[in-house]
């Protein structure tokens, strides 16, 4: 997010992490990530990366460690769950932990998101039902059940 033109995370560059993520898929993206190529500078990204399984976790950190050696310059940030730091991934990594400050200010990334999220020509698409034509928006309620 260094300047406005910089654009989103491609699908390859996330992987986000549920209790049902594979070891295969967290493999996957720890090779696209750790194993050099000519695919630029890319930032990768595990989100909650804490909900995978203990044996998915065993082994992408065994996976991870083989790897490592292959690229001294990888570019991966793994998002957990303050409430779950005891979980077998943080505290695998627990090492490379580094507290992270926002170092922007909250409308400043409102806006670089607005700007990314924005479609263009909304006529055919469904962010004409969104605020400002957005391609991404949130629905909720205080309610369960009211048909989001």
């Amino acid at each position: 997010m260094n300047s406005p033109e910089q654009p989103l995370p491609t699908f390859d560059e996330v992987l986000l992490c549920t209790p049902q993520t594979s070891a295969e898929q967290v493999g996957l993206f720890l090779r696209r990530c750790l194993i050099p190529s000519h695919g630029g500078d890319k930032i990768y990204t595990m989100l909650y990366a804490d909900e995978l399984s203990y044996d998915v976790s065993c082994r992408a950190e065994e996976l991870f460690q083989q790897l490592q050696r292959y690229n001294s310059s990888y570019r991966l940030i793994i998002l957990c769950n303050c409430e779950r730091e005891n979980s077998y991934i943080p505290s695998a990594f627990s090492h490379y932990k580094v507290h992270m400050i926002p170092q922007r200010a909250r409308a400043e990334i409102q806006q670089y998101l607005q700007q990314h999220f924005r479609v263009a020509h909304p006529l055919n698409s469904a962010a004409s039902v969104f605020k400002e034509h957005m391609c991404v928006g949130i629905v909720s309620s205080k309610r369960a059940g009211v048909g989001k």
